[in-house]
């Protein structure tokens, strides 16, 4: 058996070196039209940093798992295609804002229609709407040769960044959605099942129409983001009431309707998901006449937005109520510890908020790039003369980064932070010296013993 995926990115590379090091037999090749990301999957700097990826792709590449910027041959030889591109919210249109903007899976089922020569099975990686299967299989069969018949089936990540290697090693389960009222479709159900069940076991293999498998990532999503939102909201409560809210968290976690997972308060959520396919339900339930529905969905993101200004404006009023030509020290910029990732990370936001209030940020990240950080943060490196742009120090170390600043940020949960010598960071700042704890993972009660004022978010 050949596989194929098209688009080489968080969901793509990791997932496809994890089949090729699973089913050795198997020869899986990720095609991309980025020479440079590809370039990267082939060299020892991958462009994606996850724990335990490295070893996963070094064991299969070359042997059966192989980077290629040429999808034609890719497309031709395989009998598996994974479509496994961005889906990003449109800007532009019907829908700008809210709605997921195909643009890329279309492109991609004409690249298949045009250069297959034989039936295939479609895979639908990336995250997309209820229905669009239906549309991928109407743009290949109407490009598509006679007697060729392609197969659509849904197969969702449930990946979550940092731990994506665990979560593909030992899912909890796969998800395959297909046409199960035909024989065909039930054919391919089976053979995508077979492919998994090389080290996933059976029983957490499930099966369902294509409808229903593209409508459960969504809202697996929404409920996750929910519980985000709805204990951040606790937080501003909390530090009203004098409450705690990691105590709160542990309090409600151990109830076992409840659980306690996604139930850590914090700056804010961010990723490539969450935010993303949130609004992508609200657009659904509004296009589908479900206005009611829609509203109580957009208020999870509302809520988070909230959080994040909340954040920002602590460390202004805090800070007297100025930080024009202060110096903030940025820990983290990752939207989560254990990935380069950045998209809608909070650090993005409350950074951006910073310097419209004229503060000078110093960023240190010990895996995001210095031209990521400016590209996020929407600032130039450089002004009009050249010279490095006065309101952001990207810092090799976080010493570096605090060294002169009137107040310090977590912004990401990196282990590393929690074991830094905190009384020489004391030593070198402004006086009094402010800690925001944007993820409450440090000892506030060791800092304020060194001199900080610390803020916690809900009051810890």
């Amino acid at each position: 058996m050949k596989i194929c995926c098209l688009g080489a990115g968080y969901v793509g590379g990791p997932t496809m070196a994890m089949i090729a090091y699973k089913c050795s037999d198997i020869t899986v090749t990720v095609a991309d039209i980025n020479e440079a990301r590809i370039n990267a999957w082939n060299s020892d700097e991958l462009p994606v940093f996850e724990p335990g990826l490295d070893d996963v792709v070094k064991a299969a590449r070359g042997r059966n798992l192989f980077f290629t910027t040429d999808k034609v041959t890719a497309i031709k030889e395989a009998d598996i295609i994974f479509v496994s591109v961005g889906t990003p919210t449109k800007t532009y249109g019907a829908g700008a804002g809210k709605a997921a903007d195909l643009k890329y899976i279309e492109l991609c089922a004409r690249d298949i229609a045009e250069h297959s020569d034989r039936s295939k099975i479609v895979v639908e990686k990336s995250t997309l709407p209820v229905r669009t299967a239906q549309g991928l299989k109407t743009v290949l069969s109407a490009n598509t040769r006679e007697g060729i018949d392609f197969q659509v089936l849904s197969n969702p990540e449930f990946l979550a960044e940092g731990t994506a290697i665990e979560d593909l090693e030992n899912p909890d389960r796969v998800l395959i959605g297909g046409e199960e009222e035909t024989e065909a479709g039930r054919a391919a159900i089976e053979t995508l099942a077979k492919v998994y069940e090389y080290w996933v076991p059976r029983e957490n293999i499930i099966t369902t129409n294509l409808w229903s498998s593209e409508l459960s990532k969504l809202v697996a999503n929404a409920f996750l983001a929910q519980r985000i939102s709805s204990i951040n909201s606790i937080s501003a409560l909390c530090e009203r009431t004098g409450a705690n809210v990691d105590q709160v968290a542990y309090a409600i976690g151990r109830d076992s309707r409840i659980g306690p997972k996604f139930l850590k308060a914090s700056v804010g959520f961010g990723g490539s998901c969450f935010q993303k396919d949130i609004l992508n339900l609200v657009y659904l339930c509004e296009y589908f006449g479900l206005p009611d529905v829609a509203a109580y969905w957009e208020q999870v993101i509302i809520m988070n937005d909230w959080q994040k200004s909340r954040f920002s404006q602590k460390i202004v009023t805090t800070l007297f109520n100025t930080v024009n030509g202060k110096r903030i020290a940025m820990l983290g910029f990752a939207f989560k510890k254990d990935t380069n990732d950045t998209r809608e990370t909070a650090a993005m936001y409350v950074g951006r908020d910073l310097l419209d209030e004229q503060a000078v940020l110093a960023v240190h990240d010990p895996k995001v790039s210095r031209e990521q950080i400016f590209k996020d943060l929407k600032e130039s490196e450089t002004d009009a003369e050249g010279n490095p742009n006065p309101l952001v120090d990207i810092c090799d170390d976080p010493y570096e980064a605090a060294k002169g600043a009137h107040g310090l940020a977590v912004m990401t949960e990196w282990d590393s932070f929690k074991d830094l010598d905190y009384k020489k960071i004391y030593e070198g700042m402004y006086k009094p010296a402010f800690i925001f704890d944007g993820r409450n993972i440090l000892d506030h009660e060791a800092l304020r013993e060194i001199g900080f004022e610390v803020f916690a978010i809900g009051g810890k």
